[in-house]
């Protein structure tokens, strides 16, 4: 890195965002990111995501509040405070607006907070029936903000401007899935992704461990052959190029698929695990590494229980 006036670093780290959690050195960026990133106890994780420079979000299901951490220093703070009634769980990351976009879960809405100061810039409710819904995960496209819910076979909405503007709240679409995919008894879809073309959606489904090509349009699927792997338990979904890393969470593995250019198939040529795996749910990126965090599923909740951040290869 160039050298750089103290100065000149302090306007760089507000423009990223970063002031909220402690003033990076010069020599910082240079250093070994941190292995583990602890979360605060019983902070109930589930979604994560990278934003600009070396930060991390994780989302709570406890109370839908969001921490921002330092992936060099592991060092963090609250960014959103939690609210009674609201969860966390897939998070998505917008650049051009320095926005955080938040799946709510049981609630059937999305959040959307600014990932500067952590103040709210919009809600949206999608389902007001009172029915089952879990709206699981979110990913940001050029012209849109997509959702899935693992209850129902539908996706989500909303349209964005070229900038990232938000719309109104009535601007909300519902995208019925069709074609080859399946609905079942269960959870259903999950992890979102979208080709860098914004051409196909790339959805999981949890139970049924396939992975489908999704017409942002339409909603027509297609199932992704992978040559017969399952992904099985397959949680949060990562594309990076054509490679396409899938979180299997009670299998604490994480599933690295090469896509066709098309992503209409592709084949499975590796798995990655660790022994600080703890039931992965979603995963993010930085540099050469990605970060899982440990949801734990299955451990019970009390104030003293921890939960982390695991760095693992590419």
């Amino acid at each position: 890195m160039r050298s750089t006036t103290t100065s000149s670093l302090l306007m760089l780290v507000s423009v990223l965002g970063l002031s909220l959690i402690g003033v990076l050195t010069p020599t910082a960026f240079a250093q070994e990111p941190q292995k583990i990133i602890q979360l605060p106890n019983a902070w109930l994780p589930e979604g994560v995501v990278t934003g600009n420079g070396p930060v991390i979000y994780s989302g709570s299901r406890a109370d839908g509040a969001v921490y921002a951490a330092d992936l060099i220093s592991g060092e963090g703070r609250i960014l959103v405070p939690g609210r009674e009634g609201r969860i966390a769980v897939g998070l998505a990351y917008d650049a051009r607006s320095n926005l955080i976009f938040v799946a709510g879960g049981p609630g059937g809405a999305g959040y959307v907070y600014n990932a500067g100061d952590g103040s709210e810039a919009g809600g949206f409710q999608f389902v007001n029936d009172g029915g089952g819904t879990f709206v699981n995960d979110v990913i940001v496209t050029a012209d849109g903000a997509f959702f899935t819910d693992s209850q129902r076979a539908v996706l989500y909405r909303i349209p964005l401007g070229s900038s990232g503007e938000l719309p109104d709240a009535a601007a909300v679409e519902t995208i019925q899935l069709g074609g080859e995919y399946r609905q079942i008894q269960g959870f259903n879809a999950n992890g979102i992704e979208a080709t860098p073309d914004g051409e196909a959606l790339i959805i999981v489904h949890s139970s049924l461990g396939l992975l489908y090509r999704v017409d942002p349009q339409t909603g027509a699927a297609t199932e992704i052959d992978i040559g017969g792997p399952s992904v099985a338990a397959g949680d949060g979904i990562l594309l990076q190029g054509n490679t396409l890393y899938v979180v299997r969470n009670r299998r604490n593995l994480i599933t690295k698929i090469n896509l066709a250019p098309d992503a209409s198939s592709g084949r499975v040529i590796g798995l990655i695990s660790d022994p600080a795996f703890d039931v992965p749910t979603t995963v993010a990126a930085y540099g050469d590494y990605l970060y899982a965090v440990n949801a734990r599923f299955g451990t019970p909740n009390t104030p003293e229980t921890t939960y982390s951040i695991v760095r693992v290869a590419k």
